[in-house]
């Protein structure tokens, strides 16, 4: 590690497991070196040090060092090691001057280096010490490529290059960047500062005493520091799950950095990112973007949503109530309820929040995809992600799939998954929703004839979509995932349909159900309930096809919607859709059959449907349905 016991990052993160074993730290007095620590001993150690003010490695009992360790002054010339000091940093040679030990650390075969100390140490290959601008410690730096540990740490700003991270990784280390690894920090200055405004609006208004403010700030220590780790964590999942992606997702990211660049949002030179040909390579290899890049990706579009949003409607509409109230300690929901309503940093910490949602929960993709898609800007996107969450309770599933037992790699498949039938939902609502931005008022209006639509799907299915539904089911069980959980996820993607078929009942006035077996009894008859599920399942890596068979899956519903409508425009309430549908059926029975013979084919080349047959269909299907 970089840092001694006295520095609340260097040593906040060494007390943190009582399992840690310190091989070997340095700061700008000493270097310490213990082979083989004891963790408990060298735990309690160390937080004594943690605890005596003004500690340096030089006040650590050389009584509770492993054989062969030693502290020692950077000052001296020269610094004899052990043979087990040798064996546990993996050198050969017995001798170093203080700064050759320390590169020699940097280089040791550890599981961790936890950055908590100011100074850039590590640099990509190609980048010259110059390149770097610190002078103090060119003799102390070395490249990525020559990292033996598995795990990088940046609790200090710019331990390690960006080019030296990206270096790093593509040799196989784990490294995120340093605005990801200490951003809890931030995050809790952020919480402090919006707490501390609307404490001081109770005061000025005379329901707070400043005795009383000072003990309630006291009192939320706890919750604050709960409330950071768990944006924290969240965001370190999130880079989990867009590395899953690999190489399969390459050409959507180059789309998704273009988009971000058209907007004036992101210089790759300034950021360290390659141009696209660079990532076209690595794709074609088989590699994806690494965490480093990554979370240059995740901020940056972190940071363009929360602009949109917190200039919108969606920023002060009552749904977005309860993730502004979630925003703050539960003593502040209860007690200073109003002060959080009234907070004159509202639209800014709405804007926060829900940005953070979106691409924690959804990934870095789909938002942006989904605005190309449905031509739609970011605000209304962050609308039907609102609408969306709330009335299908996604917060529920994401909880249960973060807390139940199952390897990572299931669990990062859940939510992979889980974020793909989102976004098949949220443009359900962008094409029910239209322009309308008042996402509180649509989902009581679809509230009730969604929780009836769900309550029934069992029922409702067609055979094509159940056979659907359990093909999903069955390949998240056999990656791991709880069979419970892996079917609330395959029924996610089984009920899509259910707020525009909300919406048509509201308009109506017929019973959702009753719809909805129209709904599926049109699908069926002509296959369109087959082509649908066979689009909302592809998952081609070039964007374009991705953003045309994503437009298609909602074609294929939407148009269905359309011809129902059409068939009852001017009927009564009572009327059966489902007699409408056979009517028409029956007086369309030739064109039908000739549309039925297209359904099988592409049906016969079983696995291999291209998003071009998918096309075809669908302009056939218009065809059909005008008549």
């Amino acid at each position: 590690g970089c840092g001694d016991m006295s520095g609340d990052v260097f040593g906040n993160g060494m007390l943190l497991s009582k399992t840690i074993r310190l091989i070997a730290a340095y700061d700008h007095r000493h270097i310490f070196i213990d082979p083989a620590p004891d963790p408990a001993a060298s735990w309690t150690e160390r937080k004594r040090l943690f605890e005596k003010p003004g500690s340096s490695w030089g006040d650590y009992s050389e009584k509770r060092l492993s054989k062969g360790g030693g502290i020692y002054p950077r000052s001296q010339k020269r610094i004899v090691l052990s043979a087990a000091a040798q064996a546990a940093l993996g050198v050969t040679a017995a001798e170093f001057d203080p700064e050759g030990l320390i590169n020699a650390l940097l280089k040791s075969p550890v599981d961790l280096i936890w950055f908590g100390g100011i100074g850039t140490y590590i640099k990509a290959s190609a980048e010259t010490h110059q390149q770097v601008g610190d002078p103090a410690n060119d003799g102390l730096r070395i490249s990525g490529d020559e990292v033996r540990a598995k795990v990088i740490g940046e609790g200090a700003n710019l331990g390690v290059t960006q080019a030296g991270r990206i270096e790093f990784a593509l040799v196989g280390g784990r490294i995120n960047t340093d605005f990801i690894d200490n951003s809890a920090g931030v995050d809790c200055s952020d919480n402090e500062v919006n707490i501390k405004i609307a404490l001081g609006d109770a005061k000025a208004g005379g329901s707070l005493t400043e005795p009383r403010r000072i003990a309630v700030l006291r009192q939320m220590t706890g919750d604050v520091a709960v409330l950071v780790l768990e944006d924290n964590r969240l965001q370190a999942l999130a880079l989990s799950i867009a590395e899953v992606g690999g190489a399969a997702t390459v050409a959507s990211l180059i789309r998704l950095m273009e988009t971000l660049e058209e907007a004036g949002e992101l210089d790759r030179r300034t950021e360290g990112l390659a141009d696209s040909d660079t990532f076209k390579r690595r794709a074609a290899d088989g590699r994806g973007l690494t965490r480093p890049e990554l979370a240059v990706l995740l901020s940056t579009t972190k940071l363009m949503l929360q602009d949109r949003i917190e200039v919108s409607p969606v920023a002060l509409d009552e749904a977005a109530v309860p993730l502004l109230l979630g925003d703050f300690p539960p003593l502040m929901r209860t007690k200073f309820k109003q002060q959080l309503l009234r907070h004159r940093l509202r639209p800014q910490i709405v804007g926060t929040v829900v940005a953070n949602q979106m691409v924690n929960r959804m990934g870095l993709i789909h938002p942006f995809e989904l605005a190309e898609e449905e031509g739609a800007p970011l605000d209304h996107v962050a609308a039907a992600f609102i609408g969306a969450r709330q009335l299908l309770e996604m917060d529920l599933l994401w909880s249960d799939i973060d807390a139940a037992q199952m390897p990572e790699a299931a669990r990062l498949l859940l939510f992979d998954q889980s974020a793909l039938a989102l976004r098949g939902h949220m443009a359900d609502w962008l094409r029910t929703a239209a322009a309308t931005l008042a996402p509180a008022r649509l989902i009581r209006e679809l509230a009730p004839a969604v929780r009836k639509l769900i309550a029934h799907v069992d029922k409702l299915l067609a055979e094509d979509t159940r056979g659907q539904a359990r093909a999903i089911c069955s390949r998240l069980v056999a990656a791991g995932a709880p069979e419970p959980l892996a079917a609330r996820v395959a029924r996610l993607f089984a009920i899509d349909g259910a707020i525009g078929l909300a919406r048509l009942s509201r308009d109506t006035g017929i019973p959702p159900v009753r719809l909805t077996h129209a709904f599926i009894e049109l699908g069926e008859r002509l296959g369109l309930g087959w082509a649908q599920s066979a689009a909302a399942l592809m998952g081609p890596s070039d964007p374009w096809e991705r953003l045309l068979v994503a437009g298609l899956a909602r074609d294929f519903q939407q148009m269905r919607f359309e011809f129902i409508r059409t068939q009852l425009r001017g009927r009564r309430s009572n009327d059966d859709p489902e007699a409408l549908i056979e009517q028409w059926t029956a007086k369309q029975a030739g064109p039908i059959g000739q549309f039925r013979a297209i359904i099988a084919r592409a049906q016969a080349s079983g696995g291999s449907v291209a998003p071009a047959m998918l096309a075809h269909i669908a302009s056939q299907a218009r065809n059909l349905l005008r008549r």
